[in-house]
């Protein structure tokens, strides 16, 4: 089965940076867009950045810009979140996603555009 798994997330202080891996597993995701979405206690998910199929263009929620960057290893299956001036705002849980049709370039920010995803993992910003 496809399975998604985010790693890479914990503990910082404010200022502080963090990279979030995404491993996938189970289907090939090189010719797909990939994305990052978080989702803060009592509010609900949001889009943080996605990657176009080819690698060519990027995405970000305007919350993010500047400070947060989406890249992707196709050798490896895999796509990152680097995080960098982090504040407590970004704190929540944040997932991985893909689209699993090839070549999709349709939405990238819309959350029901991705049908693949991760579990999520905890990123805390203390003040």
């Amino acid at each position: 089965q496809v399975q998604l798994v985010e790693s890479g997330g914990g503990l910082v202080q404010a200022g502080g940076s963090l990279r979030l891996s995404c491993a996938a597993s189970g289907r090939t995701f090189s010719r797909h867009v990939m994305g990052w979405f978080r989702q803060a206690p009592g509010k609900e998910r949001e889009f943080v950045a996605s990657i176009s199929w080819n690698g060519y263009s990027t995405y970000y929620a305007d919350s993010v810009k500047g400070r947060f960057t989406i890249s992707r290893d196709n050798a490896k299956n895999a796509w990152y979140l680097q995080m960098n001036s982090l504040k407590p705002e970004d704190t929540a849980v944040y997932s991985c996603a893909a689209n699993s049709r090839a070549y999709y370039t349709g939405n990238y920010y819309r959350e029901s555009e991705y049908d693949c995803w991760g579990q999520g993992t905890q990123v805390t910003v203390s003040s």
